[in-house]
Formats: C-alpha cells, structure tokens, sequence
C-alpha cells in the first residue's frame, strides 16, 4: 500500500486527475461552495468523499443507478450542522452523542462529527482498491479528546464499497462517551422489498416522536395501520404516505454471523449493507417521500438507538471508551451481485 497526501490548497474547480489506472480514476476539485470533493471511479461505477467535510461519502453510483436520497441540495455547503448540508449518501452520526436529541439533551442533531473540519486527508492505494482516508482530532479543554480515523474504500471490478471508521480516545484519564451510527440515505424506490438475514418481525416502528417530527393526522393512522398489520411493513410504498418520517428500529442483533440488508427493486437492482451485530447492535429503518426529500434507508447500523444521549445512557447502550482505547466500525454497501 502506498499514500497520497491530500493538499487542500491544491483543490480547484477545475477536475484534477490525482491517479489513473486501467481499472481505477481519482480526481479532486472543489464546489463553487468552497467544499473540497475527492472521486474515486473503478469500472462498475464511482463514490464522492467529501474529505475535509466529516469525510461524508455525497455521493454513490454505480452500474448506472444512483445510490443516493432525492434532496434540495445540489452541493454540498460548508457546515457546522449536518442539517445545512443535507444532501449526502452517507454520513458518520456521533460520535460523543447521536442520533436526534430529546428536549433534555444537550448535541445538536446526530452529534458533533457530521461536518467535523478534518485536520489532514490522504489516498489509500494497493493493487486492488483505492480507499479515501483522514484523521480528525477533537479535544476540549475540562473535556473530551479523541482521535476519529474513518475511511471509504473501492475495490476492483465491485458494486459494493466499504465505510470504516476507528475512534481512539486520546485522554490518559478521561472516559469517553461513545455513540455511533453509519447513517446510508439510500435512494427511495416505490414497491422496494426490504428484506434481511433476521427473523420475522425484528423491526419495530418506533414509538417516541422526536422533535423535529410533526405528527398529521393521516401520519397517526399510518403508523396504527402498520403496528396493527393492516399496512405492510417491509414494502415502499409512496402512496402510504411517509410524511413525516416513518422509522423502525431492530434492537439486540445477533453478534455471530455477518448481518446482510437488502432493499430489492422491481427493476431487479438490489441495494445491499452488510456489517456485524457485534459491532452494531441496532438497526434503524427510515423511510420519508415528500417534495423535497425521497430516501429509503432500509438499515442504519448504530451502537445505539438514534434517540439521543440521554436515551442511550437509560438504556444502557453508551458505550464507556476507556483511556487510550479504540472501537474500530465496518460497513459494506451497495449494489449487491446477482446470483
């Protein structure tokens, strides 16, 4: 494996070609917005890091098909509030808190690391993969240090791309609070099948409703429909109507096994996560169609349920980061090969 650094002064709107292969292109620019954007293309399709910007992951295609929500952002913004850009395919939610705050909580929404200013970037190349890579230090004075080291990875010939993420806590006598969710806003699909490697039932809609969530009447009557088995609950379905947000959660994965997700598409392209219950013990569902915005996340993997802080702590899914410890996070994603 050899490095390249990434010099953020060196970006540009105009495309720079940084490697080029038979397999393999990397180019780098930067948005009229200011946002620095790295590219890695292999020959099945292509994935968009943004690595200066919380190392978001903008964008995703592959074999033609986009793998990212419908949103009103065009192009990403410099931002401290992962709200004022949201327009990505995947961001890292966490990583002192998570998930929406409750009114008792104190994090903005999905924590202090979405939009997180990274302090260096770098490419990853071997004879097989190119993966974007950084490092990102957060310390507070009377607070917590840590170091965040995520990575996006591409390999030769595949649909299916790796987001990885190592968290080490810095301090020599502080524990740290950890919370974690590798948050995918899939492309919506109407009449998607969601499916998974877990039993009948493991998903179940959720029953809190977080502030940024408006309740309408019909939205009442769906979420009954669903609860009582009268609405199917592993089908888009645009005509349901899922807005506001509609959410399932799965708790208590099983540790063994690799876990496998699947949104299935009446057009045959079956998007596709993958990643271990023993790393991510719960999974969330999130499905929202209006105007603005189509996504259908059919997996988050989390630590913990994405209800905030203080939700995490009461039920005991917190993780404690001992001094100088680390927690390493694998996730596979994409379109997945048909049999």
């Amino acid at each position: 494996m050899y490095r390249i650094n990434l010099d953020r002064s060196s970006f540009s709107a105009v495309k720079a070609t940084l490697v080029e292969s038979a397999e393999f292109t990397v180019t780098a620019f930067r948005y009229p917005s200011g946002v620095e954007s790295v590219t890695v293309a292999n020959s099945r399709g292509r994935v968009e890091v943004l690595p200066f910007l919380g190392q978001m992951v903008w964008d995703a295609e592959f074999d033609g098909v986009s793998l990212r929500m419908d949103s009103p952002f065009r192009q990403p913004y410099p931002a401290t509030l992962v709200e004022d850009t949201y327009g990505c395919f995947a961001f890292h939610s966490g990583l002192l808190a998570a998930g929406c705050p409750a009114p008792e909580d104190s994090h903005p929404l999905h924590g202090e690391f979405p939009c997180a200013d990274f302090d260096e970037a770098w490419l990853e190349i071997t004879g097989d993969s190119v993966a974007v890579s950084g490092r990102y230090e957060y310390v507070k004075g009377f607070g917590n240090h840590y170091e965040a080291v995520p990575a996006v990875r591409l390999t030769a010939g595949s649909a299916m791309f790796d987001i990885d993420l190592s968290v080490t806590n810095l301090s020599a006598a502080r524990t740290m609070p950890l919370q974690y969710m590798c948050h995918m806003n899939y492309a919506y699909s109407d009449g998607a099948r969601m499916t998974q490697s877990l039993p009948d039932g493991a998903f179940r809609l959720r029953e809190t409703v977080p502030a940024h969530v408006f309740p309408t009447p019909e939205w009442t009557v769906l979420n009954e429909a669903i609860r009582t088995g009268k609405v199917p609950a592993d089908v888009v379905d645009a005509s349901q109507g899922y807005d506001p947000e509609i959410v399932f959660l799965a708790d208590n994965l099983p540790a063994g096994d690799e876990l496998e997700f699947r949104l299935e598409r009446t057009d045959g392209v079956t998007f596709c996560t993958r990643f271990s219950g023993a790393q991510f013990p719960v999974a969330t569902r999130w499905l929202l169609h209006n105007p603005d915005q189509k996504v259908a996340s059919f997996v988050l993997p989390g630590t913990s349920r994405p209800e905030g802080f203080l939700a995490a702590k009461a039920a005991g899914t917190l993780i404690e980061l001992a001094p100088g410890a680390t927690r390493s996070f694998h996730v596979s994603t994409g379109i997945k090969e048909k049999a």
